[in-house]
């Protein structure tokens, strides 16, 4: 019998780069978790900014609390008595209409209010307004009846002048109180002053150039 010649084992050529295959498989499978962990790590970065825009937006946006606006919008009269410049005196019922305008994302719950009017600062007639509210981004429209009667202002020696113009400059005043409800979540006070020049015309019996500070 013939004696099987003894097989020579060989060892397998070395990878190019110096690592075995399974070596180069988790070298890159490691270099792939690493580029997912930094988008992963970048999109939270980016959300995160998003994020501090969004409440910086809503803060100064939404959540600011605006003063509301008080002021008289217009008035029409009846049983005008207007005297004379020998004999000054002058009265009147005056229909006006204030209105409350609120810009904030809540509505605006306002007390009693008392509203002033005067002649050259005499005052010669006043409103009551009751507690009310004005919803949010809205303007509350209030009607008040007020009888003007300037007689405590007779003795004021510019009435004549006045009547002799035709042109009787009234003002009126008021500060009202109230609350802010932002969002149904936070509530602050919030008080607004009425502060408005105008004038009746008498021959027309209008009121006209209303500026209100």
């Amino acid at each position: 019998m013939t004696e099987k010649q003894p097989q020579l084992a060989y060892p397998m050529a070395p990878a190019a780069n110096g690592y075995s295959r399974s070596d180069a498989e988790a070298g890159a499978a490691r270099e792939q978790r690493k580029k997912k962990r930094t988008k992963c790590l970048l999109y939270i970065v980016l959300f995160a900014i998003f994020q501090a825009g969004v409440i910086a937006i809503f803060a100064v946006t939404i959540m600011k609390v605006r003063t509301p606006r008080f002021r008289v919008r217009s008035a029409t009269f009846e049983n005008i008595n207007a005297g004379t410049p020998a004999s000054p005196a002058f009265s009147a019922r005056m229909n006006a209409e204030l209105g409350v305008k609120n810009a904030n994302f809540g509505r605006y719950k306002y007390r009693n209010t008392t509203v002033v009017f005067f002649y050259r600062a005499t005052p010669v007639g006043q409103a009551i307004l009751q507690n009310s509210r004005v919803n949010w981004r809205a303007t509350k429209k209030i009607d008040v009846a007020v009888d003007l009667n300037l007689g405590n202002a007779a003795a004021n020696s510019q009435l004549g002048s006045d009547l002799s113009a035709g042109i009787v400059p009234i003002t009126s005043q008021a500060r009202m109180t109230g609350r802010v409800e932002l969002v149904f979540v936070m509530k602050k006070n919030k008080a607004t002053e009425m502060n408005c020049n105008m004038e009746i015309v008498t021959a027309t019996q209008q009121l006209r150039n209303i500026v209100c500070k």
